[in-house]
């Protein structure tokens, strides 16, 4: 478990929470899942909880203190849902009362199946039989005896559907009536009706034990074909599992001292294998050939290439040398490595992506929530209309109708009762008001298929994310994919993002001071720096310095160049930054400022429009212009250029394809991001220049507002595209935050989506996965409601005075088993994606 504490201004009223996963069984359709999420809401303690049908877990945001979650997941079981605490290390508690790995468990309920599915298939073979004797004139004796498929139907209930019957039985009795409830229900009253015209005979009703044999086959085979199914969505999650490392080589930080490439190969007597979750941080690994690496860390000594498409997608093995960091999970090809770890556990990125997407799973699309309100109360409204449908029927339907009791309907040919055969020809009989009745209420309850609403989203969901994640891209919840598909403007953070971030000094120009006068041009633009000049290098001795005390990819420029040129940095002091405008501090005495014009201004230096004029021209061919003022004049200026991305353009043109708005926001002067933009072919009127990154998330907020002046939609939907370092706030205030995997823990905290591979055409791969999976999820519903809301009108007889047609129970059964398999089904053809 992993606490998370809340922080507020008044800690005492906020409590402290920690957020737990139970694994929970029983779960059969969508009401079961509501039922669920109600028990565990109404428990104390509980703020939030989030149930999921396809993965079987429950993630819970618990206070602290209030309710032990140990005693959650008793109360859980106790409702009829086996449950169990999950650990950080993915163990599980209550070890000693049985409980079993959930992969275990979904094994054992697939073989339990297979075992069930046997049996009734081979009953549901006897019975067709049967029924294929008598229209074809076959003489099967036994098949024949009324008493042997009475004896088939009880066989039938009493082991296939026996865990039915009674799951059924006890939910009803909880309160919380599911799928089981319907099913053992209309078999129940099936079985039963048949019975009676079997022992009582004067009262003319017809027997018809095939059919609740025939409803718990093919109730049986669509649940097989469903778990089977399932098991396949869960499969790309399992894979992503299935890459953490078990066990780790530790070996003695002395063994490679040497540095030469033996010392890879330790003494044996050296080498101590313990689980990879024991690692310690700073601790020494042996990785060979064929291993995975099972941490986080920094090559040491060797030398080696890996793969590293569990986390980009890419095929292609990477070299990796000394001071080259590794990540757990990536597999180790050529050579012995020994490495120090820097991450271990669940700080891993691997771990960090496994536990995004399975907590992906519990963020629910809001398309969805109409789906959990009905299934909430899908199965009472079932009985309702059941009982409806019985009521109508016995005491108007047939009496308006009579014509449909005395001559069978199309479906009910082959239900004729054995008893009234002549010759093994079926002959049309009188149908009792009572028994045609009972049938078409039956019917109702079989057909419904809540288990296909609680599916429908879960399940394209799980296959979507895991599919992502294989490809480097981390989706993280339903509610994502949504706003993704309602998208019509996305936002580029220019530098870092659009860029490379690795500017270079390009331009170094010296002001000279003059009288009467703020400075004018010392020395011309020297392209492609070093400056020669002595005053050049100072200048640039002294920006570096100022620079020293920040990380922002001009600083790093600056000081690169100073290094390049072998400069002694001078010592500074009293540092001092000012995001998106500029730095200083104290430098041999001496006030130093660098920034752009707002940071001179704001120091009370002017300006003059000579100097501007230069930084406007050096600003026009896409530079970065930074000014230098020392004790309060303007002594030079910087010019730093940081080339495009080999795929932005690309990139940008594929979404412009798509129908998206571009913008590109920048902090730099309106000059240079105008730049950029004409090398990306975007509109003047789509570029934001000029404004620091504690304003992006202002200028987010008036795109979705309507509030900018706009050539297109008034109001936008809007997705920001930053790197996640100083752009988190943008990310965050976005509908949908789209993050370059930087390498930094703030870029997977603040994105809706993090791009592993820290490329941009995964923009437009997350885009268009996105919105395939959430069409997948929007034809899923679309099924399992329109299946309903035409099956149980069909079951109800809606068509049976008009047309004659009516769906038998055994009917009915089979297509509530299609419905499921086919949302399933419908799912696994995301894999289509995977593969373009």
């Amino acid at each position: 478990m992993q606490l998370v504490p809340k922080t507020n201004l008044s800690s005492e009223l906020t409590p402290i929470t920690e957020k737990i996963i139970l694994d929970v069984g029983g779960m059969k359709c969508g009401g079961c899942v509501k039922a669920v999420e109600r028990q565990l809401a109404q428990s104390p303690g509980v703020k939030s909880a989030s149930v999921n049908l396809a993965t079987e877990i429950a993630v819970v945001e618990l206070e602290v203190g209030v309710m032990d979650a140990d005693a959650l997941a008793q109360q859980l079981t106790s409702a009829g849902f086996p449950s169990q605490l999950r650990q950080a290390s993915g163990k599980f508690t209550d070890e000693n009362q049985g409980n079993t790995d959930p992969a275990e468990r979904q094994r054992q309920e697939i073989q339990s199946a297979r075992r069930q599915l046997i049996i009734a298939a081979l009953l549901l073979v006897l019975s067709t039989i049967g029924h294929l004797g008598n229209i074809g004139g076959i003489v099967l004796p036994v098949l024949h005896n009324i008493w042997f498929h009475c004896g088939l139907a009880t066989v039938a209930l009493l082991i296939p559907g026996r865990s039915i019957l009674i799951d059924g039985w006890v939910s009803w009795r909880r309160n919380t009536p599911n799928m089981n409830t319907l099913v053992g229900l209309g078999t129940l009253i099936a079985y039963t009706a048949s019975l009676v015209a079997l022992l009582f005979p004067q009262l003319g009703w017809e027997c018809f034990f095939d059919e609740p044999v025939m409803m718990l086959g093919f109730i049986l085979l669509g649940r097989t074909l469903e778990k089977q199914a399932r098991g396949r969505v869960t499969a790309a999650f399992k894979n992503l599992l299935d890459l953490q490392p078990q066990v780790a080589r530790l070996i003695a930080k002395g063994a490679v001292e040497t540095g030469d490439r033996a010392s890879v190969q330790p003494a044996m007597s050296e080498i101590i294998e313990i689980p990879a979750e024991q690692v310690r941080v700073g601790e020494w690994l042996q990785v060979l050939p064929g291993d995975k690496i099972p941490v986080d860390g920094v090559v040491i000594d060797g030398q080696t290439t890996v793969d590293e498409s569990m986390l980009t997608g890419e095929a292609v093995p990477v070299l990796k040398q000394k001071q080259d960091t590794v990540t757990a999970g990536t597999l180790n090809q050529s050579g012995a490595i020994a490495i120090e770890a820097t991450r271990t556990g669940s700080d891993t990125t691997l771990a960090q992506i496994v536990a995004l997407v399975e907590a992906a799973q519990t963020r629910k699309a809001p398309v969805q929530k109409l789906a959990d309100t009905v299934a909430g109360y899908f199965t009472y409204g079932v009985l309702a209309t059941a009982v409806l449908t019985f009521l109508f029927w016995y005491f108007i339907g047939t009496h308006v109708w009579q014509d449909v009791t005395i001559s069978p309907s199309m479906d009910m040919v082959d239900m004729v009762d054995m008893a009234h055969h002549s010759g093994g020809v079926a002959v049309p009989i009188y149908h009792s008001p009572l028994l045609i009745s009972l049938k078409l209420a039956i019917a109702v309850m079989v057909v419904s298929c809540p288990c296909a609403l609680g599916l429908a989203t879960p399940t394209a969901l799980l296959m979507g994310t895991a599919i992502a994640a294989e490809r480097g891209l981390l989706i993280k919840g339903g509610d994502v994919l949504e706003k993704v598909h309602q998208m019509n403007t996305i936002v580029f953070d220019k530098t870092g993002t659009l860029t490379t971030g690795n500017p270079t000094v390009t331009d170094c120009v010296v002001l000279e001071r003059r009288q009467g006068g703020q400075g004018e041009l010392f020395n011309k633009s020297l392209p492609n720096a070093p400056c020669p000049m002595p005053n050049a290098q100072y200048l640039l001795q002294l920006a570096a310095a100022v620079e020293s005390g920040t990380c922002h990819p001009l600083a790093n420029a600056i000081r690169n160049q100073a290094q390049q040129q072998e400069l002694v940095i001078p010592a500074a002091t009293d540092f001092h930054t000012e995001a998106g405008l500029g730095v200083s501090a104290v430098v041999e005495g001496n006030l130093v400022l660098l920034g752009n014009w707002d940071w001179l201004s704001w120091h009370g230096i002017a300006v003059d429009e000579d100097v501007r004029k230069q930084a406007q021209t050096l600003a026009e061919n896409g530079k970065t212009v930074v000014a230098v003022a020392i004790s309060g004049i303007v002594t030079g200026l910087i010019a730093i250029q940081d080339t495009l991305r080999p795929d932005a353009k690309a990139a940008v043109d594929k979404l412009r394809q798509m129908g998206l708005r571009v913008m590109l926001l920048s902090g730099d002067t309106p000059a240079a991001a105008i730049a950029i933009a004409n090398q990306l072919g975007l509109e003047t009127v789509d570029v934001m220049a000029g404004v620091p990154p504690a304003k992006k998330a202002n200028v987010i907020q008036s795109l979705q507002n309507g509030e900018m002046e706009t050539a297109a939609n008034p109001k936008s939907v809007v997705a920001m595209v930053g790197d996640g370092i100083n752009d988190a706030p943008a990310l965050s205030q976005a509908d949908i935050g789209i993050a370059l995997h930087t390498g930094t823990d703030v870029a997977i905290e603040t994105a809706d989506i993090v791009l592993m591979r820290n490329c941009l055409t995964d923009v437009v791969e997350s885009i268009q996965l996105s919105r395939v999976t959430f069409n997948k999820i929007r034809q899923n519903l679309f099924w399992a409601f329109a299946y309903n809301t035409l099956g149980i009108p069909l079951a109800a007889g809606v068509l049976l005075p008009s047309l004659h047609f009516v769906l038998s129970p055994a009917s009915a059964a089979a297509l509530m088993a299609f419905s499921s398999v086919s949302v399933v089904t419908n799912s696994l053809l995301l894999r289509r994606f995977a593969h373009r």
